[in-house]
């Protein structure tokens, strides 16, 4: 499985917003996925609103990736960057067999670090 998560510097205060997208794969091993991702992370994280990214995929192909954003206008921002819609375009044409969008409101979190 492959990991990638951003090391929380501070506990993001509530209420915020998470978009988790859930996906599978093709079996198309195109080489521009990766760089398109890490693209998109790195263009979402210039994004007015942008809080954080955590994401996941395992050697099946399902991934998970969760974006915290501040407000739903910025996720609507987000979403129709004109980058990112390239990407969104070429996902459902080339890289994914199927994939899942929810956008939540997170009222509440906590966190737990075990000291060293």
């Amino acid at each position: 499985m492959t990991v990638h998560a951003q090391q929380a510097v501070a506990t993001i205060t509530p209420p915020y917003y998470a978009v988790i997208f859930s996906s599978v794969r093709t079996d198309v091993d195109d080489s521009g996925y990766a760089e398109m991702a890490q693209r998109m992370e790195q263009l979402a994280r210039e994004q007015p609103g942008f809080l954080k990214i955590e994401s996941v995929r395992d050697e099946n192909g399902l991934g998970i990736t969760i974006s915290y954003w501040k407000t739903l206008e910025a996720i609507s921002a987000w979403r129709q960057h004109a980058e990112h819609r390239v990407a969104q375009e070429r996902g459902k044409s080339t890289w994914y067999q199927s994939f899942e969008l929810q956008i939540c409101r997170v009222e509440r979190a906590a966190t737990f670090h075990r000291p060293d």
